[in-house]
C-alpha cells in the first residue's frame, strides 16, 4: 500500500468528478444538547480542562452528550509542540494544588464508572507532573471509590521514577500513546522518542504486572501499512495489552498536516 503524504495547502475539487453527498456518519450536530450544556457548566464551575476542548476535538458534542470526557490536568499549556496537536504550547503556569480534589468532585457529580485522566507535557517540573497524577488517582478513589481510573500519561522524558510514582497510586489502566510509526516521530512528535514510549510501557508492565497497559496509534499521518504492522509488533513485544487505533482528524486549517 502506498504511503499517505502530508497535505499542505487548500484542497481543490476535480471538476470532472461528480459531486457526491457526504455519508450520514460524516456529519455531526453542533454541540448544544442538555448533557453537553451540563458538562460544560460543570467544567467551568470547577475550573477544569478537558482534551475535548483544548485539542478542538470535532466529536465533543457527541461525547459530552453522553457524559463522556477526558480530563486534562496540569493546566492547558504544553511544553512541547507536536505537529498533530491543537493544544496550545508555551510556558505553563503554576501547578494548582486543589485540582485533584476538584476533578474528583466532577467524577462524583457525573456519576462516572470509568474516567480517563491525561495531561499536557510538563517538562518544566522535576517529576513531569507525576505527583499530580498520583494525587488525582487517590482523590478519585476517596470521592468515587466505584469508579475505574485510567491514566494517560506523558513519557516523563524517559525517567522510570515518575512512572513508578503514578503506578504506586493504583490506577486501573496505565495508558501511554505511541501515536505514530517510528519514521514519523521527528516530524509529528519531535519532543518525544519512539523507543521512550515503548520503554515506558515495558517498564510499567514489569513494575506492576497486575495493571493493564494500553496504547494508541493514529492513522493518516503518512505511514504505510507495513510500518503500522511493525509498530503493532513493537507494542506487543513491550507487553502492551490494549491497543486503540484512531483516524487522524486535522484540528485546524493548514499549515497543520
Amino acid at each position: 500500500m502506498a504511503p499517505v503524504t502530508f497535505f499542505r495547502g487548500r484542497p481543490t475539487r476535480n471538476p470532472d468528478l461528480p459531486r457526491e453527498r457526504k455519508p450520514p456518519w460524516f456529519r455531526v450536530r453542533a454541540p448544544g444538547s442538555p448533557g453537553y450544556v451540563r458538562l460544560k457548566g460543570l467544567m467551568r464551575e470547577l475550573s477544569l480542562h478537558t482534551v475535548c476542548e483544548e485539542a478542538s476535538c470535532p466529536n465533543i458534542g457527541e461525547c459530552w452528550q453522553h457524559g463522556t470526557a477526558t480530563f486534562m490536568i496540569l493546566g492547558d499549556t504544553c511544553t512541547r509542540s507536536c505537529g498533530y496537536c491543537n493544544v496550545k504550547h508555551g510556558t505553563p503556569g503554576r501547578v494548582d494544588p486543589d485540582e485533584p480534589k476538584r476533578l474528583a468532585e466532577a467524577v462524583f457529580a457525573l456519576g462516572l464508572d470509568h474516567v480517563v485522566v491525561t495531561s499536557v507535557d510538563r517538562d518544566d517540573l522535576p517529576d513531569g507532573g507525576a505527583s499530580v497524577f498520583s494525587a488525582v488517582v487517590r482523590a478519585i478513589r476517596q470521592r468515587a471509590p466505584g469508579c475505574r481510573v485510567e491514566v494517560l500519561i506523558p513519557d516523563f522524558s524517559n525517567r522510570p521514577a515518575p512512572i513508578e510514582a503514578v503506578l504506586d497510586a493504583g490506577p486501573d489502566i496505565l495508558n501511554h500513546n505511541l501515536e505514530t510509526v517510528e519514521r514519523l516521530y521527528r516530524t509529528a512528535r519531535p519532543g518525544g522518542r519512539y523507543r521512550w514510549a515503548l520503554g515506558l510501557l515495558d517498564h510499567a508492565r514489569r513494575y506492576r504486572p497486575a495493571v493493564p497497559t494500553k496504547s494508541g496509534v493514529m492513522v493518516g499521518l503518512g505511514e504505510t501499512t507495513d510500518e503500522l504492522l511493525a509498530a503493532f509488533a513493537d507494542l506487543r513485544a513491550a507487553g502492551c495489552q490494549i491497543l486503540t487505533i484512531g483516524q487522524y482528524l486535522r484540528p485546524a486549517p493548514p499549515p497543520r498536516p
